[in-house]
């Protein structure tokens, strides 16, 4: 027995997002499939207003429901010191923080070999237009610390070195609550690297 054809299309749509394989796809189908017609038509409704109401800001391509987005918007941002994420989300967790008063630019993407990433891919003429525009004194690289987010970030700082700009990087090391004897090579390395002085 195979499943009828509006299932078999679910699950191939489904499996398709990012972690989903076909066996979660699956548990997902027979999911809706529970659900009362009013939660499933607001889902349905709410998956084709997406593109309808999500823009991206022209100033710093985050994901906004307007355009420029809060963020860029707000005349109280120091433009001179820029944010540079890969994308929404990280914008979005380092902005949770509530200590960054400076403002961003998204990348979209990060080098990759494995999805083809190279550096021609990068929008790297509208960051340029983005720091000469905003007269920038500081570009802070918070990318995650992983081997294609060093390999960007070691890029940008070779390409943008003409600019005379001050190119900083988020801090590394253990997490609050850490235990030593639990942390990772790397992990304690990058600890001890970016150690700072208490006096």
């Amino acid at each position: 027995m195979t499943y009828p054809p509006a299932i078999k299309n679910l699950i191939d749509q489904l499996a398709k997002w990012p972690s989903v394989g076909p066996k979660t796809a699956e548990r997902y189908v027979f999911f809706l499939l529970r659900q009362n017609p009013e939660d499933l038509q607001k889902l349905a409704q709410t998956i084709a207003e997406l593109k309808e109401k999500i823009t991206v800001c022209q100033e710093c391509r985050a994901v906004s429901q307007s355009d420029p987005c809060s963020i860029c918007a707000d005349s109280n941002r120091d433009r001179r010191v820029i944010c540079l994420v890969e994308n929404s989300q990280d914008l979005l967790a380092i902005e949770s923080a509530k200590t960054f008063a400076g403002v961003y630019f998204v990348l979209g993407k990060i080098l990759s070999q494995a999805e083809a990433v190279r550096p021609q891919d990068l929008p790297l003429a509208l960051l340029r237009e983005k720091i000469k525009k905003a007269n920038a004194q500081e570009l802070i690289l918070a990318f995650n610390p992983s081997i294609e987010g060093e390999t960007t970030a070691l890029y940008l700082l070779q390409a943008l070195k003409p600019l005379n700009l001050k190119i900083t990087r988020l801090a590394r090391g253990l997490p609050m609550g850490a235990d030593l004897e639990y942390a990772d090579e790397i992990t304690l390395s990058n600890a001890l690297k970016y150690r700072h002085s208490l006096n």
